[in-house]
């Protein structure tokens, strides 16, 4: 059976990625894309994701345009992300339209008349999530899993505490993290180890399809971008963040999570941003933790499987629309 999705993207390269692999599996139903203000502003973001479904053959996918903004601070946008993916993806023009709702209305629409089977799949800053809750609570029960690409444990990237995607919209991060639904977070500590080389986009290249071009060719900025700010464990090779999410979709065993208790740190001086995750009570119960207990509502990946990633994504961009 197929998993229904919606993707909630801020498309730079690695949503691009994610957004292909989601519209080409053959074990996803991708019911729309809407997007967010993030990697870029949303302009080119909304752009990026029409590019990408016209690049593939794929214009049906209904886009929906978003937050421009998060939800309780004032930037419209951080562009330093723009150093890894650039403005405009290196695909032509697209001569398809975004859809003419809001996401976020679009969103509670969807959701009330689901039977509650459409995985909700953000892979940007939370703004458009948080705010379709805050409009419409009874939107929550209807969302059976949440799996969202943000967060880090061991280290940040947009500072030393925080992953950009959260670091963005840390207020809309809190809400949705604490909203009651089960949730699978892919951080940076699991993406930071599935790395995509050069030589495995080139194979992709060499697929000869539309998808493959278009990851070889995302990909190898990726690389370039990483290897001259963010280098990587290995020199030549990136994480592909967005993607591994949806992969976690299809094969759940590409990741490897722990329940913990997750919270987003909102007001620190140094840690804004900061996904603060608890592991001292896992697999005890209540009343033998000795400190304040707080539930697990978090399965937070600490690992993924580099190679079956790799050719997870190697046998999905292999194949063509229809």
């Amino acid at each position: 059976m197929t998993t229904k999705i919606i993707l909630d993207v801020d498309t730079g390269t690695d949503d691009a990625v994610a957004l292909m692999t989601a519209a080409l599996s053959p074990d996803i139903e991708l019911v729309g894309a809407t997007v967010v203000n993030g990697n870029t502003v949303l302009d080119s973001c909304v752009e990026n994701t029409l590019r990408v479904f016209e690049w593939i053959g794929m214009p049906g996918v209904p886009v929906f345009r978003g937050m421009s903004r998060p939800i309780a601070r004032f930037q419209a946008v951080h562009n330093p992300a723009t150093r890894i993916h650039g403005d405009k993806l290196d695909l032509p023009e697209a001569t398809i339209k975004a859809q003419p709702q809001h996401a976020v209305d679009w969103l509670i629409d969807t959701y009330l008349a689901s039977d509650g089977d459409i995985t909700l799949v953000p892979v940007g800053p939370l703004s458009n999530i948080a705010a379709a809750i805050q409009k419409e609570p009874r939107i929550v029960e209807r969302i059976p899993e949440i799996v969202i690409m943000g967060g880090a444990h061991d280290h940040g990237n947009a500072t030393a505490s925080a992953e950009f995607n959260i670091w963005l919209d840390p207020e809309a991060a809190r809400i949705v993290v604490n909203c009651g639904r089960p949730i699978r977070m892919v951080p940076l500590d699991a993406t930071h180890r599935a790395l995509v080389s050069l030589e495995d986009a080139t194979r992709l290249r060499a697929l000869g399809t539309p998808a493959g071009e278009a990851a070889y060719r995302f990909i190898s900025k990726r690389i370039e971008g990483y290897d001259a700010t963010q280098p990587m464990q290995r020199m030549g090779a990136a994480p592909v963040h967005d993607a591994l999410a949806v992969c976690a979709i299809i094969d759940p065993s590409v990741i490897t999570t722990r329940f913990a208790h997750v919270d987003v740190e909102t007001s620190g001086e140094l840690t804004t941003g900061r996904t603060v995750c608890d592991f001292r009570f896992s697999g005890r119960t209540p009343a033998e933790a000795n400190f304040a207990y707080q539930p697990p509502n978090v399965e937070f990946a600490l690992d993924a499987d580099e190679p079956k990633f790799v050719a997870m994504l190697t046998d999905i961009l292999g194949r063509t629309a229809g």
